[in-house]
Order: C-alpha cells, then structure tokens, then sequence
C-alpha cells in the first residue's frame, strides 16, 4: 500500500467541504414566517368567531335608521296647503295622523299642479263642495239624493265642518276632493278625512252660495286656480 505524502493530505483535508452553517438571517427570516402564519390564522378565527356578534350589533343600528327614515319622511311632508280659488283662499291643515297613502298622494299631485284648473262639480249647500276629476261618483251621488229627498240633510255634532278628505279607494286615474261645510254624520264611512280648513272658511261659504242645478253643479263654473304647499301656516 502506498504512502500519501504529507503535501497531498493537506491539498485534501483543504477541498472537503465543510458542514454547511444556517445563517442567522435564515433564522430570523423562518421565525418571522411563522410568526406571521400563526396570526394569521388567529386573525381568521376571531373574524369568524366573532361575525356572528357583529352582525347583531350592527343590525340595531340598521333598524334605528329604518326608524329615523319613516320618522323624517312624516316630518318632510308639507303641513298645510293653500288652496287658490276666483272667491280667495283657502289654507288647509294637513293631518299628521292622516292616511299615509293618501296624503303622499295629495302631495304628489299638487307639486304636478294636477289641481290647477280643476272646477268644484257639485256645490251643496250646507253640506260638501266636491272638486275633482270625476263627473259623479258614490259619496256624492247618495248625498245628493238624501238632499233631494229631504230638503235637507241630517247634522251631527259628531264632526266638525270644513272637514277636508277624499273617496275611500279612489281611482288610481284621478283625485277628488270634498270640503264639508257642516258636521256629517257618516263621514268617516264614505271619505278618508286628511285634513281641516284653519284659515278661510269664509271663501268656503262664498263658493256654497253660488246658484246650482237640480244636480248641483254650479251655473257659472267656479274651480281651484292652484294648490301650493306650505311646511308653516301663513300668518
């Protein structure tokens, strides 16, 4: 067996490799991976641990501002209306109680000057002014007839007069309106009552003394100029 010489040995003890040494930035960077694996996992399962209590919280507030939603829309509707005829004015109160559907549809209306031009068909004395788009319709049509029979109608002092209101399930086509000019008995049974007249109740008088025919409908046409709404009263 040969001899290696001594100059050999060292040429190779220097080519064997060494044992490969992790870096201490190798380890830092390891460490900070899983650091940020375990808190995202723990992230996850707060999020979904927690959804459930999250979602109930936030659906008070959801419900809080359904609330305050319906609340401002009764506040944003117009108070009163002011009602322009040939005779003068008439300013209604709009009630804040009043059928919601109704009102709203009132309101619409007026702002697309529906009533402007609109001629009161029937004038009883004593009793309605109807204006509207309707040539006749059941509420009118019996009170005419009870008039007629009687001479008069019966009063109670159940309802106040100057009463504004409109048919129960109008024609989606059309809107009428009654202003009462004395306390009705069966009111609430035939119109949906949505407000009162506070100012110019004399004006209602002049139009309830104008001549009329055997149907009630005023000789000389007289009607609504317009109808502006009001969120205050004018003094």
């Amino acid at each position: 067996m040969a001899r290696i010489k001594p100059k050999q040995l060292l040429i190779q003890s220097k080519t064997k490799k060494a044992p490969t040494r992790i870096s201490y930035s190798t380890i830092v960077t390891w460490n900070l991976i899983v650091i940020l694996v375990v808190l995202s996992l723990y992230a996850t399962y707060r999020h979904w641990h927690h959804r459930p209590m999250l979602e109930t919280e936030m659906d008070l507030p959801r419900a809080e501002h359904v609330g305050r939603s319906e609340d401002s829309t009764k506040t944003s509707r117009p108070s009163y209306a002011v009602i322009d005829t040939a005779k003068g004015s008439i300013t209604i109160e709009i009630y804040k109680d009043a059928s919601a559907d109704v009102v709203d549809r009132f309101v619409s209306l007026c702002k697309s000057d529906h009533f402007k031009g609109m001629p009161f068909r029937h004038v009883i004395k004593n009793f309605v002014i109807q204006g509207g788009d309707f040539d006749f319709n059941g509420a009118a049509q019996e009170w005419i007839l009870k008039a007629k029979a009687s001479g008069e109608n019966a009063l109670s002092p159940k309802h106040e007069a100057f009463m504004i209101g409109t048919t129960k399930n109008p024609n989606n086509k059309g809107f009428d309106l009654f202003i009462t000019t004395a306390p009705i008995p069966d009111l609430n049974d035939k119109l949906v009552v949505f407000g009162q007249v506070i100012n110019g109740q004399d004006i209602v008088q002049e139009i309830e003394e104008v001549d009329t025919d055997e149907h009630y409908q005023p000789k000389t046409p007289i009607g609504i100029l317009n109808i502006t709404l009001k969120q205050q009263a004018l003094s």
